[in-house]
């Protein structure tokens, strides 16, 4: 199967959080992220908004139910990561956020190319 057009906008979101991460890494700041507490925050939103778009007309099947949870799990780790900026632990959290949603999106990637077991693969039924 073929990417669509609404999996080449949520890689363009999950982009937006990943040249920051990088940057932040490299440099310890970026334009608008100066700590651990604003890279959570550009995570969680853009996070949601790539997962939203990944999920927007899928199919709600056994599949399906996993990604959600594994996202649910990845904004769970966002929203620790945010309350957690503050404490020495706070790059680890941030780490683990961030490899979350790598995990995430691999995953949803991989359904919507048809290559995980059990993925929905359009009406392609033999009789």
């Amino acid at each position: 199967m073929r990417m669509k057009t609404k999996d080449v906008v949520a890689l363009l979101l999950v982009a937006l959080i990943a040249v920051p991460y990088v940057g932040y890494l490299v440099r310890g700041e970026m334009p608008f992220v100066q700590d651990p507490r604003g890279m959570s925050a550009i995570g969680l939103v853009l996070g949601v908004a790539a997962f939203l778009t990944f999920r927007w007309g899928d199919q709600l099947d056994r599949l399906g139910w996993v990604e959600i949870a594994l996202g649910v799990a990845s904004f769970g780790l966002g929203v620790a990561a945010l309350l957690l900026a503050e404490t020495a632990a706070a790059e680890v959290w941030l780490a683990v956020f961030m490899a979350s949603i790598l995990l995430v999106v691999s995953i949803e990637l991989l359904d919507h190319l048809g290559a995980l077991p059990g993925a929905h693969r359009g009406a392609t039924a033999h009789a």
